[in-house]
């Protein structure tokens, strides 16, 4: 409801008489522009607003081993899937210890097992991250 112009001392009556705040909306105008509301919940509904866009994408991780059980396996997938949900970003990495490292093909196969569980809602974004020690790769969000 538009009141129109009047007096600072009228307005502020008018909203201590419905026990609101008088909040100066635009004080550039000419004349300055109020409004009439409870200046604590609107802040409180800005900050709610707020919270709820941000959602900063993080890179999360998952180590395994060439050893690792299938139902260990399980486990990670779902945890990956959880993530991706959530829209952040999984590093899959499979470390290698010792002589594990002359069979880098078991860690493949466990890297394609999980990549292939989760391209319902992932896409490889990198695909045979290698060091000497790991071998990785990050998936995405659809």
């Amino acid at each position: 409801m538009q009141v129109g112009v009047i007096s600072k001392e009228e307005a502020i009556t008018k909203a201590k008489s419905v026990e609101l705040d008088l909040v100066e909306v635009a004080p550039d105008a000419s004349p300055p522009v109020c409004r009439i509301m409870n200046y604590g919940k609107f802040k409180y509904k800005q900050k709610k607003k707020m919270h709820q866009k941000q959602h900063v994408v993080q890179l999360k991780e998952l180590r395994l081993r060439p050893k690792t059980g299938e139902h260990d396996i399980q486990t990670k997938i779902r945890q990956a899937r959880k993530f991706l949900e959530n829209k952040d970003r999984v590093l899959i990495n499979m470390m290698f210890k010792g002589r594990e490292r002359a069979h880098a093909e078991l860690g493949d196969e466990i890297l394609k097992q999980i990549a292939a569980a989760l391209e319902d809602i992932a896409k490889v974004e990198k695909d045979k991250i290698s060091d000497e020690r790991r071998m990785g790769m990050i998936l995405s969000p659809k």
